[in-house]
């Protein structure tokens, strides 16, 4: 990770969970990191946590909604400004809700797609113009995907997000593609874990935080750490090796 030191990683949803987790880490490695979340006051205590801990990297926290794209292309006129630009993109930030294929409501959809898909892309794209206009050779581009990007379990309420999930395999494998059509070295990597323990089930059942609970006590669930430790070993790879998918499931997950 010594290569890194000192340069700038995007970290989407970085409030909670695994992007925060991703976000603290790369700040412990030395990186300067621009966090963006719409809930942005969980990420300025993240900033002050770094700091009286006496990372050697930095925090910056950045208050973006994903799903409106002017406010992703202020994001990166501000990174650009004050950083210059970026050389790694974590596009974490996503989101599940409970609307199945029969029966959900169109507004939910649209709101998985523009987040999951579309918002993703967008940052992709960007972070893309940036390192190529500063001729960086060697960035990284790494989607958080999720296990529910390749296979579809027999679950109404999450059908339409693992349609989400399904794209973000086919948009990693189409990004290394055209970067390798581009003659550049910039990496492309998925990776899509299985049951985390954080706050994403209880946003998913945010009706019925019982069934959340009881989610993550069914069996040992992966926790935001051990996608962090994905993360760092994608990061840390020599220029010659391209990690193009990691699937992390615990032990005991069958579905």
């Amino acid at each position: 990770m010594d290569r890194w030191k000192g340069r700038v990683a995007l970290v989407t949803g970085a409030s909670v969970g695994i992007g925060a987790a991703i976000a603290k880490s790369l700040v412990q490695h030395g990186m300067k990191v621009v966090g963006c979340a719409r809930n942005v006051k969980q990420i300025e205590n993240l900033a002050a946590e770094c700091v009286s801990s006496g990372f050697s990297g930095t925090l910056f926290p950045y208050k973006c909604d994903l799903s409106v794209e002017d406010e992703v292309l202020s994001m990166f006129s501000w990174i650009k400004v004050q950083h210059q630009g970026i050389d790694v993109c974590i596009n974490n930030a996503g989101l599940a809700l409970p609307e199945p294929l029969l029966s959900g409501k169109t507004s939910g959809w649209k709101t998985m797609m523009d987040v999951n898909v579309i918002g993703l892309s967008v940052c992709t794209r960007e972070a893309y113009q940036s390192m190529k206009e500063r001729k960086v050779d060697d960035g990284h581009i790494i989607n958080i995907n999720s296990i529910c990007g390749h296979r579809v379990i027999n679950h109404a309420d999450a059908h339409f997000y693992t349609a989400s999930k399904y794209g973000v395999t086919a948009l990693t494998e189409g990004l290394r593609q055209e970067l390798r059509e581009a003659k550049t070295h910039i990496r492309a990597t998925c990776i899509s874990p299985g049951l985390v323990e954080t706050e994403f089930a209880f946003r998913f059942f945010s009706q019925n935080p019982e069934k959340a609970e009881a989610t993550y006590k069914s069996i040992k669930c992966l926790q935001a750490a051990d996608i962090t430790d994905a993360v760092v070993y994608v990061l840390s790879a020599p220029p010659h090796v391209q990690i193009g998918d990691i699937n992390i499931t615990p032990v005991e997950q069958t579905m």
